[in-house]
């Protein structure tokens, strides 16, 4: 099957939205200009080591606990809590405390990621595992989770309690989908079903925590809610697709992971999974190889060879799981922003969804 993809970190072909870059560069800052202030003060909460290690892995210092300019990440989950507000008609200022819950979450799930993958980089610096102990990853972890509900429900309100319901049940989903993605690594074959309801735990569950929460703590309605969900599940369903096609191709200077990464750990991902779901002489070769690869120690897959690994890639791009990768991608964006037609909520905070889904699914890392 053919594929429009590049080498490279692209990700959608030349069919995909326009990025209003200037819009979605806006919302991303302000989402990071109002969080951070309170984040950092949260992490101030942490005893000793734990608030160093949690600076060090926000990027605010560095190894030597020094000030740094690190990556941050992107702050996409904060600019949809603050839309989220929005949407409800209430000020973004209304959003923040869930910001920074979500922001929280998602950074307990990677600093545990990081070391059951065995992660040594992330955002083109050392992971916290590496550099402090698998110890202290685990620590911070938890109480940055611990962080996120005490914000929430220091608020004392009737929309913050219905807000920590959310957040716990998007934890929860969180939590299941790594155990789903770690137990798949262990097994032959996975269907295209079992890796959508896995990636829509371990990914789509917190987006869509992310841009209802802020709703929530304006005072929406459950319906409003749900639906604000709804778009957030697809487009964690649809980010996640992205980020599984990074996975193999992205570019690592870009990424700031090793080449091939899924493919190092053995990840199920949706492109590996759709090749192996069609039927034809390139799938079954891959599938020979990786039943092969199974059954190999960590180390004897850690002395596997560029060309090894480009070998296994060609072969899922040959069995068309590159290209299913990114329609999908596509599906699941058209779905999300479908989902917004069905709240009431200004033209401008619709349009500002939408920009952002659109940066989303056809961003390069």
């Amino acid at each position: 099957m053919s594929t429009s993809i590049g080498n490279r970190g692209e990700t959608v072909n030349p069919a995909s939205p326009a990025i209003d870059t200037e819009s979605v560069t806006a919302l991303l800052e302000r989402g990071r200009t109002l969080a951070t202030p309170v984040l950092r003060a949260a992490v101030d909460r942490l005893a000793p080591p734990m608030d160093t290690v949690a600076a060090y892995h926000f990027g605010w210092i560095d190894a030597a606990g020094h000030p740094s300019a690190g990556d941050g990440g992107k702050a996409v989950r904060p600019a949809l809590s603050l839309l989220s507000a929005e949407a409800a008609g209430a000020a973004p200022e209304v959003g923040i405390p869930g910001a920074v819950a979500v922001e929280l979450v998602h950074n307990f799930s990677l600093l545990h990621d990081d070391l059951m993958d065995g992660d040594e980089q992330r955002r083109h610096r050392d992971t916290v595992w590496k550099v402090h102990g698998p110890a202290q990853a685990i620590l911070v972890g938890d109480a940055l989770f611990a962080l996120a509900n005490e914000l929430l429900l220091e608020l004392g309100t009737v929309e913050a309690g219905r807000a920590t319901r959310r957040l716990t049940t998007a934890t929860r989903k969180l939590i299941d989908g790594q155990a789903q993605d770690i137990s798949y690594e262990h097994r032959e074959r996975v269907t295209v079903a079992e890796c959508l309801e896995m990636e829509g735990n371990k990914t789509g569950a917190l987006l869509a925590c992310a841009v209802s929460i802020g709703a929530v703590l304006g005072g929406a309605d459950d319906r409003t809610a749900d639906t604000l969900e709804k778009y957030g599940y697809h487009l964690g369903l649809a980010f996640q697709a992205v980020d599984d096609l990074l996975g193999i191709w992205g570019d690592p200077e870009s990424t700031g992971k090793q080449t091939w990464s899924d493919l190092r750990q053995r990840k199920k991902s949706l492109p590996v999974v759709a090749a192996l779901d069609a039927d034809g002489p390139a799938s079954r070769r891959l599938a020979e190889i990786l039943a092969a690869d199974a059954k190999k120690s960590e180390d004897e897959i850690a002395d596997f060879t560029e060309e090894e690994f480009a070998s296994r890639a060609a072969l899922i791009e040959e069995a068309g799981g590159r290209e299913w990768t990114s329609q999908e991608a596509r599906r699941q964006h058209a779905t999300a922003i479908a989902a917004l037609d069905e709240v009431e909520m200004p033209e401008k905070v619709r349009a500002q969804l939408v920009a952002l889904a659109d940066f989303v699914v056809v961003r390069q890392r």
